[in-house]
């Protein structure tokens, strides 16, 4: 495999060598949906600015023949997205290199020979070996029958295959979805995508816990008291109203999400950060996770989320949930991680909140009311770490207060050249890198931790818009509080502006 070395667009070391991929043809199913236009589409272009999409490439956006446009509109299309959600503008002649290797050709299971004769005519103009990668940009019911079409044309050859969440809708329907991909690509040519795990400030969980003397040594049951993972959001589910119907926040974030969040956090050191190594020892952590105990679950809905389109007068879905999690490991035994998320909430942040244990302080008499020690790390990009702690306040007396140390990546570093999630995912892809992607047995594994609540849910209870859910989650966490929202005088140590 070819090697580029980096230079400052990507704000590496010199020496740092970073593999370029083999000369690809990169087919975008769905391509003029709203996740190629916001993602798919500016990822690539930047990636072609930065020097990480192969010497030979072309790309061709698909999509049923009903939604068929020609290649010059496929490419204004694409421009216009790069423009909108790019987050700088266009280099001209970069753009006009990038553009000339966009075409679009339409295909479906009853019609699929224009994406065949395109894809091959791509392959003859590049010359050579050529791969071939497939995302799959497309709703879940869509899913088989293209996967069924690669493998009965031929396309599935050489290639591999991007595939987004959600990874079924419980243990039964993620087995026949594997089975599926299975009868046409084998495993190690699967990338199932979960864009939080492409986050910098997730990844460098395991930078925090395992290149530092003085995280990995408290990191466990002796010291920590608990782990909150917060994922609130502002929106309401909107034009989504119909897709929310068959998820709900629990299959939509929580299995997909929050739990692979988890597994970084509780992981057990891998022998190296590649990617066999670092996906056993997550799936040990799923392995190691108690069945969700549904008395131990909060769901919530949003006054006014009936009336949003596409939504039943009558709905029980929830747009909030709240659970406690159990790890059963020698590690983590006794240590609840708390899980929250949901729609209209008072604040859209993401935050992992470790809770250390309390010293015995009985020499700092009158500080009975002050919080524990915390270590909050905020993966919204670009990204923070803030420790607080006590100490003491300036005068003749002995007097605690609280304190905070704070790293954000957009002040420490060059933020701005790196990779966002899905563009850093679908690099690895290309390269062939697991590493950041989930696996047929850890979904499957998920899906089966999950399936006492999906079989009993607790009823919705209903919370303001705006607010922080139900009245219910204070109690699922007491005597413990959430770190969100933050006290006042820890606004100080949130995120950069």
């Amino acid at each position: 495999m070819r090697t580029v070395v980096t230079g400052p667009k990507l704000g590496a070391a010199p020496t740092t060598e970073i593999p370029v991929p083999p000369d690809h043809v990169i087919v975008l199913f769905g391509a003029t949906g709203d996740l190629a236009r916001r993602k798919l589409l500016p990822g690539l272009y930047k990636l072609s600015q930065v020097g990480l999409l192969p010497r030979g490439y072309r790309v061709i956006g698909t999509a049923p023949p009903e939604y068929a446009i020609s290649d010059d509109q496929f490419r204004e299309l694409a421009r216009k997205a790069s423009e909108e959600f790019g987050g700088a503008p266009l280099e001209e002649a970069e753009w006009r290199e990038f553009a000339g290797r966009l075409s679009f050709a339409p295909a479906d299971n009853k019609r699929p020979q224009p994406l065949v004769d395109a894809v091959q005519r791509a392959e003859a103009e590049i010359g050579g070996e050529v791969q071939r990668i497939y995302h799959l940009a497309i709703p879940p019911s869509a899913f088989t029958e293209v996967v069924g079409m690669l493998g009965a044309t031929g396309l599935s050859e050489r290639a591999k295959v991007i595939v987004e969440k959600p990874f079924g809708h419980d243990l039964a329907s993620a087995r026949a979805l594997n089975a599926a991909v299975h009868k046409v690509f084998p495993e190690s040519r699967v990338f199932r995508i979960d864009h939080f795990l492409g986050k910098e400030s997730v990844e460098n969980i395991l930078a925090l816990r395992f290149a530092n003397g003085m995280f990995e040594p408290v990191w466990n049951r002796s010291h920590i008291d608990h782990v909150q993972i917060d994922v609130p959001e502002t929106l309401a589910v909107g034009s989504r109203g119909a897709f929310y119907e068959q998820t709900g926040a629990f299959r939509d974030m929580v299995v997909t999400h929050l739990f692979q969040v988890l597994g970084f956090i509780a992981m057990e050191p891998p022998t190296s950060l590649k990617a066999k190594p670092l996906i056993t020892e997550k799936i040990k952590v799923f392995e190691a996770m108690r069945p969700v105990d549904p008395s131990r679950v909060v769901r919530g809905q949003y006054d006014g989320y009936r009336s949003e389109p596409g939504v039943a007068p009558d709905s029980q879905v929830e747009t909030f949930v709240a659970l406690e999690v159990q790890v059963d490991s020698w590690r983590w035994s006794g240590v609840p991680f708390y899980l929250r998320t949901g729609k209209r909430l008072a604040e859209s942040r993401q935050v992992i909140t470790v809770a250390f244990k309390e010293p015995p302080r009985s020499m700092f008499d009158g500080d009975e009311e002050l919080d524990r020690n915390e270590l909050i790390i905020d993966f919204a990009d670009p990204g923070s770490i803030t420790a607080h702690f006590l100490a003491k306040v300036p005068g003749p007396t002995m007097r605690l207060g609280h304190a905070h140390l704070t790293f954000r990546y957009g002040e420490s570093f060059n933020s701005a050249m790196g990779l966002e999630a899905y563009q850093r995912l679908i690099y690895d892809a290309m390269i062939g890198d697991h590493t950041l992607f989930t696996t047929s047995d850890g979904i499957e594994r998920l899906w089966e931790l999950s399936t006492p609540l999906l079989e009993n849910p607790p009823p919705v209870q209903t919370y303001a818009p705006g607010s922080w859910g139900p009245p219910a989650v204070d109690e699922l966490i007491a005597p413990r509080r959430w770190y969100l929202p933050e006290p006042q005088e820890n606004h100080a140590a949130g995120p950069s502006p």
